[in-house]
């Protein structure tokens, strides 16, 4: 495979495990008994980090992003080997 489509792979993974990451760690204004600024949904994160959320998914990603690249190379899993829908 040529490295823009390994790029691609990453990206797609990266931006799973974004949405996954996200939630973690966050109270919102509601949960946390603290008044909103004019303007503002109770339901948002008083403080989201979204730095360290941003760190996070990448080193997660990089872990999957390796364990799929050995499967795909090493060829554990082939097409071949996945069941076919009849």
């Amino acid at each position: 495979m040529s490295p823009i489509t390994w790029f691609a792979i990453y990206l797609t993974i990266w931006w799973t495990v974004l949405f996954a990451v996200l939630p973690l760690g966050s109270r919102s204004f509601h949960e946390s008994g603290v008044t909103p600024p004019p303007g503002v949904d109770p339901g948002a994160p008083v403080n989201p980090n979204l730095k360290r959320k941003f760190i996070t998914t990448t080193w997660v990603s990089a872990v999957v992003f390796v364990l799929f690249f050995a499967i795909v190379h090493f060829h554990l899993v082939t097409l071949p080997d996945l069941p076919a829908a009849t």
